[in-house]
């Protein structure tokens, strides 16, 4: 794990080991870094001071937990088995969020997710989640769609009903609008930068003209 500063400059490096370590994210106060660490038979949560001291274990499912994402409410959400669940920051009271439909079942084809909930990310305040959820197979890449939830795991919401293999849903700073990505439309890659109000209403495409099609 590295850090770099906004402008490009300071870049550091905080983790040193020989295996696997990705997925950083801050606290809300910047004092601290959840990252994904890969050191023995899973993908387990751990936590640093900002600096890169203090590595310690936060949170071990027993299988891989993955997609961290740390809310303003003290709570960090992240993917087990396919389901959306939530810990406190001190890796303690963990809660399943979501419950999809045939989670952890493999589709046909080349697509790289069992079915299921991924990429949990809260709003501002910390009261809602969103995710993206692999609905089905029918297409090669695989057929996501937007939801959201309540942090409690009540008032699920579907929020697109298109199908497209979309996903990494991030919340504006206001918390009324969100942007995420479309990697494809059936068969064909796209990689287009969507933007839809919190509701899921007037999604559409956002990507820059001088981007390559």
């Amino acid at each position: 794990v590295f850090a770099i500063g906004v402008d490009g400059t300071g870049l550091r490096q905080l983790t040193s080991n020989s295996y696997r370590d990705l997925y950083p994210c801050y606290s809300p106060d910047d004092s601290k870094i959840a990252f994904l660490s890969w050191p023995d038979k899973t993908l387990d949560v751990y936590v640093m001071s900002s600096d890169g001291s203090g590595q310690k274990l936060l949170y071990d499912s027993g299988s891989h937990d993955a997609d961290i994402n740390w809310g303003s409410g003290g709570r960090i959400a992240f993917t087990r088995n396919s389901q959306i669940w939530t810990m406190k920051d001190d890796g303690s009271d963990a809660r399943q969020i979501t419950s999809p439909p045939q989670a952890g079942l493999w589709g046909k084809g080349g697509i790289n997710l069992p079915f299921g909930d991924y990429d949990p990310r809260f709003n501002p305040d910390g009261s809602q989640i969103a995710f993206e959820r692999l609905d089905d197979d029918a297409s090669s890449h695989g057929n996501y769609n937007l939801y959201a939830v309540d942090s409690t795991g009540t008032g699920e919401a579907k929020l697109t009903d298109t199908g497209y293999s979309q996903g990494l849903a991030i919340w504006s700073h206001s918390g009324d609008r969100l942007v995420y990505i479309v990697a494809a439309i059936g068969s064909d890659g796209k990689y287009d930068i969507y933007m839809m109000n919190a509701d899921g209403s007037n999604a559409r495409n956002i990507t820059p003209d001088y981007f390559p099609a």
